[in-house]
């Protein structure tokens, strides 16, 4: 099967939905507060009781046209709401309003970097609409519920053009956009509580083919390990069916984390069985240039130019400077910790090193962890400064991570300050050389890996505490003047 893999090209597509930051709702007053107790948060509006009608919030509006115009897309001037029919238990009008013909933006694109390669993806379009209920499904008693309160909370809708073609190009954008989007400040993007989340279209066809395969659509994906692990199954599941001569069916599917794999929902509509029509309840959207103009004016510092900033201003790598700036919480992390140390290369070794997979491994952003930024700074001012070397840091950072505690505090307490006496270091490195002629004869001889063992035994007797260099600099003067 690997090699009949290699014989197919995976061509994906992104929908990705994030919920805006808006204090209400996109058609009432209730609010948009996560974790309040459930159906607490709605009223005759938002769950579409007969005789009610809907007033736009035009913080939704503006908060897409920032999305639009960060995006490089056109701004309609002249936009409509339809109603999108459909019936589930958690959409309570049996129709979403969301757009169809006439979307507020249109043609856009972002910029991914995948092993430091550039590619554009195209942004098909950004649209406005609400969002559902959430079902709990109670499997104890087989029941499930209904909870209002995400009904009618604003969303975007950002459809990109298929023009990825592996999971890691997915993640690379969908971490774009969620770089975006943070930095705009239009959505929180907490994946985790479903405010950013993303549907994944995919077919696969033979590489050469001239037309594309049929895709299926997998929902609501709101983590970057669950969009890699939903890719990997769908392309397996595709590719086998098709050696084995079965059939793709257009269809909509869900993947279940914990079993790590993919499963059938319903046939997947097209546009037309969904029987679109303009909402009759709302006008259009209508903007002036002024309008557009002054949202555009007004745009923050965005992470391509913030990734050229690093580049330039502190020589990072193309991938290193990405990687900071997909997250503003990461970038403006970076930036504190770097204007108290004046040390963006160490800076950056430690957010992309040891701190990022400590991070990753207990699933936390950078402002979740107990190091803030000004700790960080004062740990590589240690290490600068020669009061603790490289190697005691990385301990002093363990302790840091888990404890919060100062770095200055740690290296007190535990007597960890460097050897710097070269006087004293002579004299261990003048009883390791006594005490071991045989590494000694090796080195002479020409075996220079026996330096290793001797720097060792070194930093063993002066308890992890002597300057590495200043070792390294005596010892092999030692050794020499013995030829």
């Amino acid at each position: 099967m690997e090699d009949k893999t290699k014989e197919y090209e995976v061509i994906i597509g992104i929908e990705a939905h994030a919920e805006l930051s808006t204090k209400t709702k996109i058609y009432c007053n209730c609010s948009t507060e996560y974790g309040a107790d459930p159906n607490t948060h709605c009223c005759p509006i938002c769950t579409g009781m007969p005789g009610t009608l809907p007033v736009l919030n035009e913080k939704v509006v503006e908060y897409a046209v920032k999305a639009g115009l960060a995006t490089d897309c056109k701004i309609a001037k002249f936009s409509k709401q339809d109603r999108k029919n459909y019936f589930y238990p958690d959409l309570p009008k049996a129709y979403q309003t969301s757009q169809f013909d006439l979307p507020l933006c249109t043609g856009g694109h972002v910029d991914i970097f995948v092993n430091e390669t550039q590619k554009t993806i195209g942004i098909t379009r950004i649209h406005i609409e609400e969002d559902a209920g959430k079902l709990i499904h109670d499997e104890f008693t087989g029941s499930t519920l209904v909870d209002m309160n995400r009904c009618a909370v604003p969303l975007i809708e950002i459809v990109s053009e298929p023009d990825m073609r592996n999971a890691s190009e997915v993640i690379e954008y969908m971490q774009t956009i969620k770089g975006i989007l943070e930095y705009l400040e239009v959505c929180d993007c907490k994946m985790q509580e479903g405010s950013l989340r993303c549907d994944v279209n995919l077919s696969v066809r033979k590489y050469g083919a001239p037309k594309f395969g049929t895709r299926t659509e997998t929902k609501n994906l709101n983590s970057f390990k669950s969009i890699q692990k939903s890719i990997e199954f769908e392309t397996r599941r595709q590719i086998e069916e098709l050696e084995n001569g079965g059939t793709i069916y257009q269809e909509t599917r869900r993947f279940d984390d914990s079993k790590g794999i993919g499963y059938a929902m319903r046939t997947k509509e097209d546009a037309h069985d969904y029987r679109y029509f303009e909402e009759p309840d709302l006008a259009p959207i209508v903007l002036s240039d002024e309008y557009v103009n002054n949202i555009k004016n007004n745009l923050p510092e965005m992470p391509n130019i913030r990734r050229a900033r690093y580049i330039e201003q502190y020589m990072l790598s193309e991938y290193d400077a990405t990687q900071i700036t997909n997250s503003k919480i990461l970038a403006n992390y970076f930036d504190k910790t770097v204007s108290i140390c004046n040390n963006p290369k160490s800076v950056t070794n430690w957010i992309m090193g040891d701190f990022s997979k400590m991070l990753n491994e207990l699933n936390l952003e950078i402002n979740e962890s107990k190091i803030a930024a000004e700790n960080l700074a004062n740990l590589i001012q240690l290490i600068d400064t020669n009061i603790i070397s490289s190697a005691m840091a990385k301990k002093v950072f363990i302790e840091m991570f888990e404890t919060g505690k100062d770095a200055k505090k740690i290296v007190e307490d535990k007597g960890l300050i460097q050897m710097t006496d070269e006087s004293a270091i002579l004299k261990i490195v003048e009883e390791v050389v006594n005490s071991n002629d045989q590494s000694v004869s090796d080195y002479l001889a020409g075996k220079d890996r026996a330096i290793g063992f001797l720097v060792g035994q070194i930093m063993k007797l002066s308890k992890g505490k002597a300057n590495p260099t200043t070792v390294n600099e005596l010892l092999i003067k030692i050794l020499d003047a013995k030829k």
